[in-house]
């Protein structure tokens, strides 16, 4: 996995630049993303998914979703796809395979917390059976505009 570190580094990093996908506004150097590759083992897996001719195509990780104890039960998910793979169905192989890792686990929910208005990931997290259960208003500021998160939920 630490080989793939500049490929989801370069998925990653065009969101940051450019999106509000992430809250990160400070794109990650090769460094930060092995240390981020380490930190996702274990029971916090990070999975990548490749095309046809083995490039990494899109990148998704399970992270504690609080540091408190009582929360370990719980994990969030991230999901990436390069721009020129978005609507292939990569997201929701990546998506269904960090599920059943949350389940093999022993997770018992799994949160997706989306920016506002990213419809395609809202539609990805519904389609793997996670609800809607809320809104947090204007959490965020990126790119000169507030930002709302929709939180999403699946049991296991």
């Amino acid at each position: 996995m630490r080989a793939d570190a500049e490929a989801i580094r370069a998925i990653y990093n065009v969101e940051v630049a450019g999106s509000t996908v992430t809250f990160d506004l400070v794109p990650r150097s090769l460094g930060e993303q092995i240390a981020w590759i380490e930190e996702h083992a274990g029971g916090h897996p990070a999975i990548v998914a490749e095309d046809e001719i083995g490039e990494i195509v899109a990148f998704g990780s399970l992270s504690p979703y609080k540091e408190r104890p009582a929360y370990r039960t719980t994990v969030e998910d991230s999901v990436y796809v390069r721009d020129t793979h978005r609507g292939t169905g990569v997201g929701h192989q990546v998506l269904t395979e960090l599920v059943r890792l949350a389940g093999q686990f022993g997770y018992h929910s799994v949160i997706a917390r989306i920016v506002g208005g990213h419809g395609a990931s809202i539609a990805l997290h519904r389609r793997c059976g996670f609800e809607v259960v809320g809104t947090e208003r204007e959490v965020g500021r990126k790119l000169g505009r507030w930002l709302d998160v929709v939180v999403m939920q699946r049991m296991l």
